[in-house]
C-alpha cells in the first residue's frame, strides 16, 4: 500500500472502502460519495493555492499595493489624531495649570 507524504495528494481509490459494496446502506454510500467528491474538491484547491503561492496573479498583486495605500493613509490619520489630542491636552494643562490646582 503507497504512502501519501505531505506534498502528494490523496485520491478517491486510496479510500478504505469495504471490499463488498452491497453491505453499504444508500446512506453510507452517500456519505462515502460525498467524502470522495470533498477530497477532490480539496486536491483541487491544494494544487491552486500553492500555484498562487508560486506565482501570485496580478490582480492579488494590485488589490494588496491598494490596500497597502490605504492602511499607511489611515495609519498616518491617526498618528496626526492622536498627536492632536496629546498636544490640546497639554496645552490645556498649562492653560489651567496653576488656576484650578490651587485649592490649600
Amino acid at each position: 500500500m503507497a504512502t501519501n507524504g505531505p506534498d502528494q495528494p490523496l485520491s478517491a481509490s486510496q479510500a478504505s472502502y469495504p471490499p463488498d459494496a452491497e453491505s453499504l446502506t444508500p446512506l453510507e454510500q452517500e456519505v462515502l460519495d460525498e467524502y470522495a467528491r470533498l477530497l477532490g474538491n480539496m486536491n483541487n484547491m491544494s494544487a491552486l493555492l500553492a500555484e498562487l503561492a508560486v506565482n501570485p496573479s496580478a490582480e492579488i498583486l494590485d488589490a494588496l499595493r491598494g490596500l497597502e495605500r490605504k492602511t499607511s493613509l489611515v495609519f498616518t490619520l491617526l498618528k496626526a489624531s492622536v498627536y492632536s489630542i496629546v498636544l490640546n491636552t497639554q496645552i490645556r494643562e498649562e492653560d489651567g495649570g496653576g488656576e484650578g490646582h490651587s485649592m490649600m
